[in-house]
């Protein structure tokens, strides 16, 4: 898909004395999507709640262990590994790189102690 709409790009900017910006909107217009300048026109909608039934189905892709939502911080836990994994409107960001070390649980700080 994404092939076809840099061809569709590349051949629109050939020939054309307007400008990339154009070809682009003109481009993605015609590709369904819709510019981001169109998209401020939009009533600001609430941000969606997370759907506490998706635990049923969310692993973390680290360890595959259940997480535990805590709706305080609007994040799913992993306790046996202390990772938080943020929720953005609604939608849980399960990028590893993206969450963030909770504290330590007790049993890693008497192994980091001896």
């Amino acid at each position: 898909m994404l092939s076809g709409a840099r061809g569709r790009l590349a051949s629109a900017l050939q020939g054309t004395s307007a400008g990339p910006y154009a070809v682009a909107c003109r481009c993605l217009h015609a590709s369904g999507s819709r510019p981001l300048a169109d998209q401020s026109n939009k009533t600001e909608e609430p941000p969606r709640a997370f759907d506490p039934a998706l635990l049923e189905f969310l692993v973390c892709p680290l360890s595959k262990k259940p997480l535990r939502y805590e709706a305080s911080t609007n994040e799913l836990i992993n306790e046996e590994l202390g990772i938080a994994y943020p929720i953005i409107d609604g939608i849980p960001n399960m990028i590893p790189q993206a969450a963030r070390m909770t504290h330590q649980s007790k049993k890693q700080e008497e192994v980091e102690q001896r």
